[in-house]
């Protein structure tokens, strides 16, 4: 490996530019919007995410929020849910 590159003038041949593909350094960086919620959890949740998350060095709010992401993301554009016995049946006595 100590051998020096020797450079030569010779033709390239036949080049081809290949457009920028990658992304711009903005788009690297981009976050959602925000919006800020209070939600109330299971300890046994909140201490899993936190348990989890210093295990991969995260941060555990992140790892919830990309979890809530994930799910959302799975279930946009399907039909709703079929409701559950418990919604049926407090329609049925409204009505």
């Amino acid at each position: 490996m100590s051998e020096k590159i020797r450079y030569t003038d010779e033709p390239l041949g036949d080049l081809k530019v290949v457009p920028d593909f990658l992304p711009s350094p903005e788009d690297l960086v981009f976050r959602d919007e925000g919006v800020k919620v209070t939600i109330s959890l299971s300890r046994r949740s909140v201490e899993f995410f936190k348990s989890e998350a210093r295990k991969h060095n995260t941060q555990y709010q992140r790892m919830i929020r990309r979890l809530l992401d994930a799910y959302a993301e799975h279930h946009a554009g399907r039909a709703p849910a079929a409701r559950s016995t418990r919604a049926r049946y407090k329609s049925s006595r409204a009505g």
